[in-house]
């Protein structure tokens, strides 16, 4: 029942692969798209690392702005003491950047507490011990913390504040101006309890008043900041910002919100740009600003030792007229350092460095709104790419498939970032293809499975092991239920076996058959040939199905051959005369499962596959062991065969030209064997003109030097001559055989 089997099973396979396909398919996409509407922090983790590496591979061009540092850093502390410094050194600092032609002085850092080495404060506790202290007029220069507010008020300096949760202390007035199109910015910023700031007579005499703290991240690296933040119901700017908007000597900064002129009022208010003076930079939706690093390696940086120093000042001048002069620290007792995408341990105060020159140069990485959606389309549309490509081929071009999408979902994201500077996530897409992949696949290798043990018990009695496995293996390769297919068939008997069954009995006659049916179907697997039946001691095989088989005609002669030798060793072996038939033809059939509703097998039938039969019944009647038609020869032209005659078989009108293989191509190359193969085909000449007395003289010279295997033909042409001779053929005779029986 091999047919409804296969039938069956097939169905049931190919229905199995399409629910598990589509099924577990697409409850794995819902889940994905479930988990990316979610953004849990692991997966936003993942594709922050993902843009890292962008940015590695890819920097920012530095845009030459006109920024430099100046650092207290390790040799700044060492020469001029341990931090805090007395405010009248940073005073002078201050006043020293401010004579070289500063556009504006930001500082990275507080000053929240008075100055105690203040001599005021020295003095006054010493008064309250009970010492007796005149001082003359002018005591205010004693205050160190005047003495940075008096320097604050003569320069374009930006104070910096801390703003944060940690604490309610209340924040100063800020100095810029905000102006909104759209709505407010303080609708929709999140708000901050309060922070760190600057004495009151500091922040009075800033020129601008901006926060230079750093948002927590998960894993500690600063990959942006907002621009602006909301705290007791005020706006405040960025370190950097403010100080851009100082050194452009710019009054407010003009926000850009939905609702604005242009904009859409999605119902959800958010920031979408801001605006510094000459200046607009793009925004996240809660003022977030993406940092694109550049490393800047062109940078300026000087100790603040060196600003300090009257000796070497001088020589900074020109370097610091009308830049941005940010002062920060990197000595490590000060713990300034942050991570960012290009190194573990960075001075904060190059951060805001970076976000200056950045918006200098107007090189921005963007987010929009769209790209959210963008990228869960594209998941769900690769995900279902991947489950076509599983439901119609194997593991192999699902593999293939599935790392090609997730190449393409990589290298979409790449493209993306390098051309457009656009963040879009590649770890949602190719997510979705990975967890498709993965839930699909070990099911579909069951199926697979359980679709090669059927194939491999279902052919394994009739392919050889290397067919079936290639068949399992490729169940593709496997078209069953009827095909038309071009085949090679050979039909295969025992010569009198009938009378020689007659002297044995059933124990000897069973031995006999398996003596030679074993070694003689060993010869066909090992030729790739499909065994279709045993009929007593007749064999039917044919090629090139249910597998493509190449050159299948010259197999089959070889395998006609190795037949023949097979015999030959069994009668050495046990004394037998025994004798086959072996009968070749190469044509269109019809080749699939065929039989009844209660049996099937595994066959083909049709015009080539009588003819082949009738070919093997004319091996009786002209004494040879292999006959083939003439389109086998066509096919096998190197291998030794001569024409045996052009007859006209039981059933067909049109006569058949039909061949006798003598040998393998090295007997088809020897000289001796040419030579005689041109004595047969004079002779056959000779004959089809009906000159029945010079064609008996050409049989003589040919058989002279014929085979010993082509005895029994000459025989039958010596006969058939003798008969010829006494009885001449009519006129018009073609020289064609007619076969009376099968």
């Amino acid at each position: 029942m091999l047919r409804l089997r296969r039938r069956e099973a097939s169905a049931v396979a190919e229905r199995h692969k399409g629910l598990i396909v589509w099924g577990v398919g697409l409850v794995v996409l819902a889940l994905v798209i479930g988990v990316a509407l979610a953004r849990p922090l692991a997966l936003a983790h993942l594709s922050d690392l993902v843009f890292d590496g962008y940015q590695r591979l890819e920097p920012r061009e530095e845009a030459g702005a006109p920024v430099v540092v100046v650092d207290i850093d390790e040799r700044s502390i060492t020469k001029i003491g341990q931090w805090p410094w007395p405010r009248t050194t940073v005073a002078a600092l201050v006043d020293r950047l401010g004579q070289f032609g500063a556009a504006s002085i930001a500082f990275d850092m507080v000053f929240p507490e008075p100055d105690r080495t203040s001599p005021s404060r020295v003095i006054a506790e010493l008064r309250d011990k009970g010492a007796r202290i005149e001082l003359p007029a002018g005591d205010e220069q004693l205050d160190n913390d005047a003495a940075l507010a008096a320097s604050f008020s003569r320069n374009r300096v930006v104070a910096g504040i801390a703003i944060s949760n940690e604490n309610t202390n209340a924040l100063p007035q800020p100095k810029a101006g905000f102006a909104f199109g759209g709505e407010s910015p303080k609708d929709y910023l999140p708000a901050f309890r309060g922070g760190v700031s600057n004495l009151p007579e500091l922040n009075a005499a800033a020129t601008g008043i901006g926060f230079f703290s750093f948002p927590l991240s998960g894993d500690g690296v600063v990959r942006s900041l907002p621009l602006l933040a909301r705290a007791d119901d005020r706006l405040y700017p960025a370190l950097s910002i403010e100080a851009l908007r100082v050194a452009q000597d710019a009054g407010s900064f003009i926000v850009r919100s939905t609702g604005a002129s242009g904009e859409a009022n999605t119902g959800r208010p958010a920031m979408t740009a801001l605006k510094d003076g000459d200046f607009a930079m793009p925004t996240g939706p809660d003022g977030t600003f993406r940092i694109y690093y550049s490393g800047l390696p062109r940078m300026k940086t000087f100790s603040a030792a060196d600003i300090l120093d009257p000796a070497k000042a001088p020589a900074f001048g020109q370097e610091i007229s009308g830049h941005i002069v940010l002062v920060g620290t990197s000595a490590v007792g000060l713990r300034d350092l942050v991570a960012t995408p290009f190194h573990e341990a960075t001075p904060g105060v190059r951060v805001h460095a970076e976000i200056i020159d950045q918006i200098v140069g107007q090189s921005f990485l963007t987010r929009p709104d769209w790209l959210r959606g963008a990228e869960i389309a594209l998941a769900a549309f690769l995900g279902l790419l991947l489950l076509l490509v599983e439901w119609r081929f194997g593991a192999v071009v699902n593999s293939i498939a599935a790392l090609v999408l997730i190449v393409l979902a990589a290298g979409s994201s790449w493209v993306a970032f390098s051309h457009w500077r656009l963040l879009m996530d590649p770890i949602l897409p190719m997510g979705a293809v990975v967890l498709v992949f993965a839930a699909t696949t070990p099911a579909l290798l069951l199926l697979a499975n359980r679709e090669r043990r059927f194939i491999h018990s279902a052919f394994a009695h009739y392919l050889s092991p290397a067919l079936v496995g290639r068949l399992a293996e490729n169940p593709g390769e496997l078209r069953l239920g009827g095909e038309i297919r071009d085949l090679t068939v050979l039909f295969s008997d025992i010569r009198g076996f009938t009378t020689l069954s007659e002297n044995l009995d059933p124990d000897e006659l069973t031995g006999l058959l398996n003596d030679f049916l074993t070694p003689a179907t060993d010869v066909l697997l090992k030729a790739d040939a499909t065994i279709d039946k045993y009929i007593g001691d007749a064999i039917m095989a044919f090629w090139n199905a249910p597998l493509d088989i190449p050159d299948h005609p010259r197999k089959a002669c070889l395998a006609a051959l190795a037949m023949r030798r097979a015999v030959d060793d069994l009668n050495r072996e046990r004394g037998l005369g025994l004798r086959i038939g072996i009968g070749l033809n190469s044509g269109e059939c019809c080749v699939g499962n065929l039989g009844s509703a209660q049996r099937f097998s595994y066959s083909a039938i049709g015009d080539s596959v009588n003819l082949a039969s009738r070919i093997e019944g004319l091996t009786k009647q002209y004494g040879v062991d292999i006959l083939v038609a003439e389109r086998i020869r066509e096919e096998a032209p190197d291998l030794a065969f001569i024409e045996a005659d052009l007859v006209r078989v039981v059933g067909r009108e049109e006569p058949i030209r039909i061949f006798t293989l003598v040998g393998d191509a090295h007997l088809a190359g020897n000289e001796g064997f040419r030579a005689f193969r041109e004595a047969h085909e004079r002779f056959l000449d000779i004959y089809r003109r009906g000159d029945m007395d010079s064609a008996l003289a050409a049989l003589a010279d040919a058989s002279a030097i014929a085979p010993d295997q082509l005895a029994g033909l000459y025989a039958v042409y010596r006969d058939r001559l003798t008969v010829l001779a006494k009885t001449p053929p009519e006129p018009g005779w073609d020289g064609v055989f007619v076969a009376e029986r099968k």
